[in-house]
């Protein structure tokens, strides 16, 4: 059960962090359009900056701090079993 939860749990952030990356690169290219006065996007990824990307930027760094903290919890639990 417990190794199925991280299972989904590392899946959710694996997607949450292409997620991430595809908002960084939009924003990049957003930029450069708009430097360029080429409409690509960069408002509605203003409109998307608070209520999407913020809290997928959360979700990936809590998500990735809860796996590790239990994999850490993980391996000292088996090495204190071993002795």
């Amino acid at each position: 059960m417990k190794d199925q939860l991280l299972r989904w749990l590392n899946l959710a952030l694996v997607a949450d962090f292409f997620l991430v990356l595809f908002a960084f690169f939009w924003l990049i290219i957003a930029v450069a359009g708009h430097t360029l006065h080429l409409p690509l996007g960069l408002d509605l990824w203003y409109k998307l900056w608070q209520p999407v990307f913020t809290p997928a930027i959360g979700i990936l760094m809590a998500g990735t701090i809860i796996s590790g903290v239990s994999s850490w919890i993980a391996k000292r639990l088996n090495s204190q079993q071993l002795n």
